[in-house]
């Protein structure tokens, strides 16, 4: 057994996106390579309506999935195809750009906007698929309570102690939701094949074999091979984002909300994109 330790981590930085959306941006184009098969991590925490009401107008994605997974608050969407829906609290949405999708993000008042948005790419071969949304409601994230009233495990996709979340379509990535009590110790294992990485949404904690260094709230830890990971919680409990997949170990080309393989596909998307031929 090799358990994980931690080789890099990741303090999210403010910034404003959209038109004037406040947001704590953590991962992005310098991490891909560490984090593959993902691609960008934005969360979002505040209960001022002024950082977020004016929202994601309408944009183009392409050659990604974005994973919006929402514990507080609301967010209304809409998008080129006919869809569109409301992400209330406790529930994710699963958005498969594909080929080209105009979309909207529009997160409305509350007393409090917490959550986060990750992109995952998508493989060569699927690049070009049909655009597709799926709703993850809150009757289908699992939560599994630890023993000794440790804390909970929700389980977005992926798989804890026999309980599946959702099928992914296209990479199969686990994302779980874990809070934890002050000092209970978590271990679980990991595929040595992935890649894997938490988000600390709340508290503190400690990761792996290291008990020296404590990692803070708002921060990524990135962690090395191994078989088995292992968190330990702060004196004021821990709440995190896991993320493992198996790296896709293709070509990137990124450019802002699409991400292809090669800069003359990326060429092309934006073309497609002035002449309006986009949306297939």
């Amino acid at each position: 057994m090799k358990t994980r330790n931690i080789f890099k981590t990741v303090k999210g930085q403010p910034v404003i996106d959209g038109a004037g959306v406040h947001l704590i941006r953590v991962l992005g184009p310098s991490d891909v390579y560490d984090i593959d098969p993902f691609l960008m991590l934005d969360a979002f925490d505040s209960e001022n309506p002024e950082d977020y009401i004016l929202g994601f107008p309408m944009h183009p994605h392409r050659g990604i999935e974005t994973i919006t997974y929402l514990i507080n608050g609301e967010i209304d969407h809409k998008d080129s195809l006919g869809n569109g829906g409301t992400i209330e609290e406790g529930e994710s949405q699963w958005m498969t750009s594909g080929r080209g999708i105009l979309h909207e993000e529009m997160p409305q008042a509350s007393d409090r906007l917490f959550g986060l948005q990750i992109w995952l790419n998508m493989p060569k071969m699927s690049k070009m698929d049909e655009p597709a949304y799926f709703d993850i409601t809150r009757d289908m994230i699992k939560s599994i309570d630890l023993p000794e009233n440790g804390g909970v495990v929700k389980v977005i996709s992926g798989s804890y102690d026999d309980i599946n979340g959702v099928d992914t379509r296209h990479v199969q990535v686990t994302i779980f939701d874990i809070s934890l009590n002050p000092g209970f110790e978590f271990e679980i294992p990991s595929n040595e094949e992935n890649n894997l990485f938490i988000y600390i949404f709340e508290g503190n904690g400690f990761f792996g074999e290291n008990e020296d260094i404590i990692v803070d709230n708002k921060t990524v830890a990135i962690f090395d091979e191994g078989d088995h990971f292992k968190a330990k919680a702060g004196a004021n409990g821990l709440r995190f984002m896991l993320f493992s997949g198996k790296p896709l170990r293709e070509p990137i080309a990124w450019g802002g909300p699409i991400v292809m393989n090669t800069d003359e596909e990326l060429d092309e998307a934006f073309r497609e994109l002035r002449l309006g031929t986009f949306i297939k």
